[in-house]
């Protein structure tokens, strides 16, 4: 069992973007999450899946080496996002 707030694992990410058919649905997100921001309700749902139930508050860390700690998962998603790195963890 996951705590709420806590990134999806591996085998719970590969999931999550089966759902999503992969590259190709994630970027849809993505377009949506640039369209409408991290407001928009279907955004907010596919952030809290993939956090178990709760969109994390900031700072965010990562395990990027050139970028550790975003202010918000919000911008932490958009860079995600920018850099088609969507299966970077927090």
């Amino acid at each position: 069992a996951q705590h709420s707030g806590t990134p999806l694992s591996n085998q719970e990410y590969r999931q999550f973007f089966r759902s999503l058919r992969a590259a190709r649905r994630a970027s849809t997100v993505c377009l949506l999450r640039e369209m409408y921001g991290c407001q928009n309700t279907l955004v907010q749902r596919l952030d809290k899946y993939e956090n178990h139930g709760v969109i994390p508050e900031g700072p965010i860390c990562s395990e990027l080496q050139e970028t550790r700690v975003f202010p918000d998962f919000c911008t932490f998603s958009f860079y995600r996002c920018t850099k088609k790195r969507y299966f970077i963890k927090v």
